[in-house]
Parts: C-alpha cells; structure tokens; sequence
C-alpha cells in the first residue's frame, strides 16, 4: 500500500494512477494517523511552498512527515514534494521548510533566453549510486515544471542534477528518503520505472 498525503495542493489523480497502472493499492489521506501507520508515503505537490507549509501544519502532517521518515519508512517528495524537504524557501518572502534536508529553495536566475518556469523534458545526470534510479539510463528524460529549485548543503543528498541554463538539483536521495524535482508520474514509462523503484523498497 503506498499511502499518498492530500493537503490539498497535490497532483493526486496522476500519482494514484501512476501507482495502480503497476499494481500498487493507492491510499490518499489528509489524516496525520493514517500517515504515521503508513508502509510507504508519498508527498506531491503543485503551487506556493507557503500556502504548502501551512496547509501541512494545520493538519498536523508535519509531524508526522517527520515521524514517519525517522522511523525509516520509505518516504518520497515530488516536485514541490521535495522542496518542502528543505529547511527554507525563498518564494514570496522567507519560509520555513520541514527541514529534512539543509539547505534553501530559491527562484531561477537564468540567461534571458531561458524561460520561466521551467517547463517541459530535460535529462537528469545520475550524482550517486541510487536505489530510485536503479535500472534507468543516466541522461533519461524527465517532465519538469517548476520555477524554484533546491540547494542542499549536504551534497551526500544529491542523486541527480539537471541542466537549464544552469545547473539544478533535480533528485534528492539518502537513506529512506527520495525526492524529485520533476514528475515521475508524468515522465512515461521511465517514471513509471521511478514509481516501481520506489514501490520495491
């Protein structure tokens, strides 16, 4: 059962079907309890990290995000799934992150010819021996659609970056936590291949 967190900004129907298309039963819950007995738990997420946080807090899925990954349940954040992760946020003002991972998320500064946001498939270089990618091409294609990216201090947690117009971290990996910039569930039969690496675990 992989148990996928609503705070009511996530891209759930894509991630459920995505999960089901391998034959992985898919719980959607916005109950702190259901994730803190959670075998697998998944944190997608689409909009403004602020409003993200605070919807987390009010339903007391911060806590138990944390809870969850220091118990050592396999935990995996997506798009803005994964810069919650980070200590702090830059998007409209300075925001405080679960703080999972060090580090802050900021905008894209890019040559002018580069656009924002970032929209579309760009390739992800592999930066570690990663159990997320096991089995996928270094350089294999993935959809992308953000504005802001993550800066990890520790560059132990980095298993992938991605170039446009500079160079990004695109996935995040260390222990039982995975995260990824871009949409697995969007990205074909290369992120369904992410989804079943993950399930595996």
């Amino acid at each position: 059962m992989i148990t996928v967190i609503d705070y009511g900004m996530g891209n759930l129907a894509s991630v459920k079907n995505g999960f089901n298309k391998l034959g992985y039963k898919v719980l959607i819950t916005d109950k702190a309890d259901e994730v803190l007995k959670a075998e697998k738990v998944v944190l997608p997420g689409v909009g403004a990290f602020a409003d993200a946080v605070s919807n987390l807090q009010k339903l007391g899925l911060d806590k138990a995000i944390k809870e969850v990954i220091a118990k050592g349940v396999p935990f995996l954040g997506i798009c803005l799934g994964m810069q919650l992760l980070l200590s702090a946020s830059y998007e409209d003002g300075l925001n405080e992150g679960l703080n999972i991972v060090k580090g802050k998320v900021i905008k894209f500064t890019l040559p002018p010819s580069y656009k924002v946001p970032h929209m579309g498939w760009n390739a992800v270089k592999k930066s570690q021996q990663s159990r997320l990618f096991k089995g996928i091409a270094d350089n294999s294609y993935f959809y992308f659609v953000h504005s802001y990216h993550a800066i990890p201090e520790d560059e132990s947690w980095v298993a992938g970056r991605t170039e446009y117009g500079i160079t990004f971290v695109s996935a995040l990996e260390k222990d039982n936590v995975f995260a990824t910039q871009f949409h697995p569930e969007k990205s074909g039969e290369t992120g369904l291949k992410i989804l079943r690496n993950f399930g595996e675990m």
